[in-house]
């Protein structure tokens, strides 16, 4: 089977937006492919945090894989500061990277902007996302619009390095998600559904009990036409919610539009609510049993001790390509 390597920071909430774009698809790829989920820790540190909450949003995180669905079984589920070859593969990396090309990176252009100071880190944690990835020996990396200028800069690192020192490291290609994975914001449907979004009525998280969605829903911008109908460019808004419910239900939009034929928003919303904390109950149900109990350190302990194995097998090939230490057998 070929490899899958994918990352997300445990900065705060997971949306609904996460949930349907990327964790729902992680599920259906665990029977096809062999998986690694990482929770990069590391990466969220090239920002300020808070170190209680940093603490909690990991462990909450791992309980979120799981209780979408995903199968300890199957897939290799850890924390990326437990697998020490990550950092120091990620230095190598960096080594053999340009501060030219890290500068141009939009993410540190957007999130350095208008900052008195950035930390190096912010700078630099492409080559650490290059070598989470390449450790694996990764086949695909299934990543969003945003994500693809690094994954282009981890495909070059890794022809360079090859071409520089030893052909060690695989080239990964980009998976790009199914098209209509992208939900939008609630208040503007326009944007992206964000975490990150000042306004709370934006998004829902994977975590929100049942009257916060339905209030959320209930007050998702929409337009006065009154027609429940897919139209992305002039009704943005009930195209987002018609996404929404076809994504979570499994019946098309045609099926959807034809079933509210004839009725009016409130009975609309009403339902898509409905639709949303049906589908995030037993994601719920499992999130707390796992929160409360052993079992999900257990995995954790289990996913970065085969990790760690995988990964020091590539770092000792590297290493060696570079010189570094004394030659090993």
């Amino acid at each position: 089977m070929k490899t899958i390597f994918s990352g997300i920071q445990p900065s705060g909430s997971v949306t609904l937006g996460n949930y349907i774009g990327a964790l729902k698809q992680f599920v259906d790829l665990q029977d096809e492919y062999n998986c690694y989920f990482c929770i990069v820790d590391q990466h969220a540190i090239t920002v300020p945090q808070d170190r209680l909450a940093l603490r909690k949003n990991i462990r909450s995180l791992a309980a979120l894989y799981l209780a979408v669905g995903l199968d300890p079984e199957k897939v290799t589920l850890f924390i990326q500061s437990e697998v020490p070859a990550h950092a120091q593969a990620g230095w190598m990396l960096q080594c053999v990277s340009y501060i030219g090309e890290l500068e141009r990176m939009t993410q540190f252009k957007d999130k350095s902007h208008g900052k008195e100071a950035v930390s190096a880190g912010l700078l630099t944690y492409p080559p650490l996302m290059a070598a989470d990835i390449l450790l694996y020996n990764t086949d695909l990396v299934p990543v969003g619009e945003d994500q693809k200028q690094h994954l282009e800069l981890t495909r070059d690192l890794a022809e360079r390095f090859n071409k520089k020192y030893n052909d060690v490291l695989t080239i990964p290609e980009v998976r790009i998600p199914k098209v209509g994975a992208r939900i939008m914001s609630l208040v503007d449907p326009t944007k992206k559904m964000s975490k990150s979004d000042a306004n709370q009525k934006a998004f829902i998280t994977l975590l929100d009990d049942p009257k916060q969605i339905e209030k959320k829903i209930k007050s998702a911008v929409t337009d006065s036409e009154g027609i429940v109908k897919y139209d992305k460019e002039n009704k943005p808004g009930i195209s987002n919610l018609l996404s929404i419910y076809s994504i979570l239900t499994n019946e098309s939009i045609e099926q959807i539009e034809a079933k509210y034929e004839g009725k009016g928003y409130g009975d609309f919303k009403t339902d898509v609510a409905e639709v949303v904390v049906n589908a995030l109950k037993p994601i719920q149900d499992k999130y707390y049993q796992l929160m409360e109990s052993d079992e999900l350190d257990q995995i954790l302990d289990k996913g970065a001790e085969k990790a760690n194995a995988v990964a020091s097998r590539t770092l000792k090939k590297m290493e060696n390509a570079m010189g570094l230490g004394r030659k090993r057998k």
